[in-house]
C-alpha cells in the first residue's frame, strides 16, 4: 500500500519514485514499520508496531513529517525526536488519489477483512475478503459493502475513507492492539471499542466516522526529497 500511495502522490505532482534527485534519503510511509527506521530516514504516516520490543528501534534521529497517531508520536517524543501534530494513515487518501474507485450502491450487507494471521481460521467465514488479493480487488469489494468487519487495520482504514461504517474485530492476540489504538486516537476516537466475533461486530455496528483532514496530510508529504538540481549544477 505504501508504494501505491506514494507513487500516486508523486504522479499528481509530475514526479516518479525513480527520478534522480539532489538528496538520497529513505522514506517510510504507511504501516507499522518504524522498527526498520535508521537515522535520517523520513517518516510520513507510518507507525510503531506494538509487538516489537523498544530496544529493536535503534534510531536516534528521524525526519518526521507525519505519523499514524499520537501513540507513535509519544513513543518518538520520549526518544527526543520532534514530531509535528499531523496524524493519519495515508491509506485514508485513497478516495482522493484514485477517483476510479467510486462508492457504488452497496450490493452486499457486509464484508469481513481478516488480517493475515487470522486468514486461515477465517476461511469458512461468509463474505471474507482475503488480504492476499490485489489491493484494487479488495478495495472494489469493500466499496460494494454496506458494512465492514475487519481485523485488518487497512480494511478498517479503507472502509472509513469511503464513509462505510466499520468495526474492528479482535479474533486473536496475534496483532498487538497498539496500532489500532494509534489509528483511532489519531482520527479523534479515543473511546473506541472492538468486537470479539464477527457476529458481535454486526450487532455493534460501526464506530463514529474518523475526524481527518486529508489536505493536511497531503501537505506534509516530503516533496523536498524530489527536488531537482539546478541547471548550472548539472553542467558543472
Amino acid at each position: 500500500m505504501a508504494k501505491i500511495v506514494v507513487e500516486r502522490v508523486l504522479m499528481a505532482g509530475g514526479r516518479t519514485r525513480h527520478d534522480e534527485t539532489m538528496v538520497a534519503k529513505r522514506l517510510l510511509a504507511i504501516g507499522s514499520v518504524l522498527h526498520f527506521a535508521e537515522n535520517g530516514d523520513v517518516i510520513w504516516g507510518s507507525g510503531v508496531n506494538g509487538k516489537i520490543p523498544e530496544q529493536m528501534h535503534r534510531f536516534e534521529s528521524l525526519d518526521v513529517r507525519a505519523v499514524r497517531g499520537p501513540l507513535t508520536a509519544d513513543f518518538l517524543a520520549k526518544r527526543g525526536i520532534q514530531v509535528p501534530k499531523i496524524y493519519g494513515d495515508p491509506g485514508l487518501l485513497i478516495p482522493h488519489l484514485f477517483p476510479r474507485f467510486v462508492k457504488r450502491t452497496a450490493d452486499r450487507e457486509y464484508s469481513f477483512v481478516p488480517n493475515l494471521h487470522d486468514l486461515e481460521a477465517s476461511r469458512h467465514q461468509p463474505n471474507t475478503l482475503s488480504p492476499l488479493w490485489g489491493w484494487n480487488v479488495v478495495i472494489d469489494h469493500i466499496i460494494r459493502s454496506k458494512f465492514i468487519v475487519a481485523s485488518s487495520l487497512h480494511g478498517l482504514v479503507i472502509a472509513e475513507a469511503y464513509g462505510i461504517p466499520a468495526r474492528y474485530v479482535r479474533l486473536s492476540p496475534s496483532e498487538d492492539i497498539f496500532k489500532y489504538q494509534d489509528y483511532y486516537y489519531g482520527t479523534g476516537r479515543e473511546n473506541f471499542t472492538f468486537a470479539k466475533s464477527v457476529e458481535e461486530a454486526l450487532e455493534m455496528g460501526g464506530m463514529p466516522p474518523p475526524i481527518f483532514d486529508h489536505q493536511r496530510l497531503l501537505d506534509a508529504f516530503p516533496w523536498d526529497l524530489w527536488s531537482l538540481p539546478e541547471a548550472d549544477e548539472i553542467l558543472r
